[in-house]
Order: structure tokens, then C-alpha cells, then sequence
């Protein structure tokens, strides 16, 4: 077996055991931490809690790397270019409308608000991160994207906090957790198989765009005098992308940076070639954030269980901070 392969597997037998300590590790509130597999009462939950970890990790890992490869830029991701924030910002819209109206009928599925949410900060991020020549010729410019993206993400913030004073006192509190990002134990089954759905026809449709996306690191003149055609291609991306980004959020909130660290380890791992890439960046977003649950377990500062969003929100803020330093210096 040739070592890219074996690589993945060796992803694939980590993402296991990490699921599988999901399910055995626990600390109640206030209660000692136990290694133990859990009660038939439990394990539905507990299982719940890893699917839709393993759904979301994996989303927002692929959107990531999606994202990087057609703008060219190593920093993109669905956080940071606001489309996290914005598929975030179209539920907390209508569950407003939905409280307003008191009509469940007006209501888009979450998936739907999300998408509406995360298509319109794309768009947003796209139209004012364009540049022209001296020929007119439009070009995206990766750090203004990162920019606009950056403060497109702040506004959409803001929006969901806004919203979300005007919802009920009692339904703040939900809310909130909402927002700091969590992975949920109960989802209704109907939720998880439209979310799993939607997340394995975006990758395969990923993956099979693989030797097109290797075309997309070069220019867009070179890819063009290869025979691939940008302008569908990114169309497609980006929707796909905006789609894995609404599912993510419509889950478990907006969560930030496993979209820009999974699909870098994957990178570092397995290098730049898509077909080994797009099932590297899946795998590795599902370590993080299953990972990142796990270790929220093990932590009890007295208030409770903390939000795995703001474990990830502090190691991620970190190292964007780390990379936005290597690629100034580059530039």
C-alpha cells in the first residue's frame, strides 16, 4: 500500500477511537470523571452527540478546504469569511419571524435559513473583495476576502446578538448556548439524515471535481489553457460550500476554525492533491472537533460543562494569528 493511503487509514483509525471515547468518557456536573460504556438509557444520546460531531467536523473541514483552493488563499474559511456567521444569522432571522408571527408555516427548515444566510455573506464577501486591472478585468484579492470576510462576520455577529434580544427572556438562554457553539446530545432523526444527506452529496460531488480543483492552484489563465472552465466550477464550490457551512450551523451554532485548521493538517499530512486532500480535511475536521468534545468532558471549572466552541474559539484563535503572520511575510 502506497503511504498516502495508509496515512488516511491511520486518519480514519484515529476518528474511531476518538468517536469511541466520546461515548465512554464522561463527568456529570459536579460528579467524578468515569470511563465507562454508558447505559442503554445514555447511549442514544451519547451517540447522537458523536454523529452530528462527525457531520459538523467534517462539514466545516471540506468547506474549509473547498474555500482555500478557489481563492487561492490558505487563510480562507467559513468562519473567517463570514459564512458561518451569516448561515447563523438567517436562523436567528427567522426564529424571530417564526416568534413574530407565531405561524410555523412561514418557517424554513433550519437548513433553508441557514443557506439563505450563508449565500448572501458569500456574495457579500465576494462583491466587495473584488479588484480590477488596468484592463478591467475582474480578480479576487485573498487578504482583502480575509478582510472583508473578517468584518462581514463581525456585522453578521452583531445581527445574531440582535436578534436575539428580541426573542424571549426564555428563550435567551438557549440562544446563547446557541451561539457559543455546541454539539447537541438529542437531534431528531429526521434532522440528522437531511444534514448526513446533504454533507456526503457535497463531498462526493467534491471529490469528484478533484483533478479539476488541482487545475484551480494554478492561475486562472493556466487553468483556462487546460481546458477548465472557472466560472461554473467556482459557482458549484461555493454553493456546495455554502450548503456544508448551513448544515454545520444549523446543528450546533458557529463554531469557528475547524474550517481552517482541518483542512491544514490535512495539507501537512497529505499534501496539496484533492483526491487525497478532500478525505484527508473531512477526517481531520472530524478529530478536531470529536477531539475538541472529548476535552470539554475532562474540564470542570465549576459552571458547568464548557461550550466545545469556546475551546476551539481560544486554540484557533491562536493559530490564525500564527498563519496570518507567515502569509503577511510571504506577501
Amino acid at each position: 500500500m502506497s503511504r498516502k493511503p495508509a496515512l488516511i487509514l491511520l486518519l480514519l483509525l484515529i476518528a474511531v477511537v476518538v468517536c469511541v471515547l466520546r461515548l465512554v468518557v464522561d463527568r456529570p456536573p459536579g460528579g467524578e470523571l468515569g470511563i465507562a460504556w454508558p447505559h442503554s438509557d445514555w447511549l442514544q444520546f451519547r451517540l447522537t452527540a458523536v454523529i452530528t460531531a462527525v457531520i459538523v467536523g467534517g462539514s466545516l473541514a471540506l468547506a474549509g478546504a473547498l474555500l482555500q483552493t478557489m481563492l487561492r488563499n490558505p487563510l480562507a474559511s467559513p468562519f473567517i469569511l463570514g459564512v458561518s456567521s451569516g448561515a447563523g444569522l438567517g436562523i436567528m432571522v427567522m426564529a424571530w419571524i417564526v416568534y413574530v408571527t407565531e405561524s410555523t408555516s412561514a418557517a424554513l427548515p433550519d437548513q433553508g435559513s441557514a443557506l439563505v444566510g450563508a449565500v448572501g455573506a458569500l456574495l457579500v464577501v465576494f462583491a466587495l473583495g473584488r479588484r480590477k486591472d488596468e484592463s478591467g478585468r475582474g480578480w479576487l484579492d485573498p487578504m482583502a476576502i480575509v478582510l472583508v470576510g473578517v468584518v462581514v462576520s463581525t456585522i453578521c455577529a452583531g445581527g445574531m446578538m440582535f436578534f436575539q434580544h428580541l426573542v424571549p427572556t426564555g428563550l435567551r438562554g438557549q440562544f446563547t448556548m446557541w451561539l457559543m457553539g455546541t454539539i447537541p446530545e438529542y437531534v431528531s432523526t429526521w434532522r440528522l439524515v437531511l444534514a448526513a444527506s446533504l454533507a456526503c452529496i457535497s463531498l462526493l460531488y467534491a471529490f469528484g471535481q478533484s483533478r479539476r480543483l488541482d487545475v484551480c492552484l494554478l492561475s486562472d489563465d493556466e487553468a483556462a489553457g487546460l481546458g477548465v472552465d472557472l466560472g461554473p466550477l467556482r459557482l458549484g464550490i461555493f454553493l456546495v460550500c455554502a450548503v456544508l457551512t448551513s448544515v454545520a450551523v444549523s446543528l450546533s451554532g458557529p463554531i469557528a476554525f475547524v474550517g481552517l485548521i482541518g483542512p491544514h493538517a490535512a495539507r501537512l499530512i497529505l499534501g496539496a492533491r484533492h483526491a487525497f486532500l478532500i478525505p484527508g480535511a473531512v477526517l481531520c475536521g472530524i478529530i478536531l472537533l470529536v477531539g475538541a468534545d472529548v476535552l470539554r468532558q475532562l474540564i470542570d471549572l465549576g459552571g458547568g460543562r464548557m461550550p466545545v466552541g469556546v475551546l476551539l474559539t481560544l486554540g484557533g484563535g491562536v493559530l490564525f494569528l500564527v498563519l496570518l503572520r507567515v502569509e503577511m511575510r510571504r506577501s
